[in-house]
């Protein structure tokens, strides 16, 4: 299996997201920030979104040694949304 290449990349309406270089598909992840935060980090915008994406690479690997991958599967119906406040 040939390693891939990922990229982050800003798209057409200022969100920013992280897809691999040869691959079209949907992004990995994708990043959208208000404009009341793009104003307060005065254009670092990208160097936060760059900052937040290594963070949560770093945090998978992390965990995933304590996450047991084949474990049943989550029903995402009947997921309700969660929210974190740090």
């Amino acid at each position: 299996m040939s390693p891939s290449f990922f990229e982050i990349v800003q798209l057409n309406n200022g969100d920013y997201a992280l897809r691999r270089i040869d691959d079209d598909s949907a992004p990995l992840v994708k990043i959208s920030f208000s404009t009341e935060a793009r104003a307060m980090m005065e254009n670092r915008d990208m160097a936060v979104a760059k900052a937040m994406i290594a963070a949560g690479i770093e945090a998978v690997g992390n965990v995933s040694h304590d996450i047991d991958w084949e474990d049943d599967e989550l029903d995402v119906l009947d997921a309700q949304p969660a929210y974190t406040l740090h």
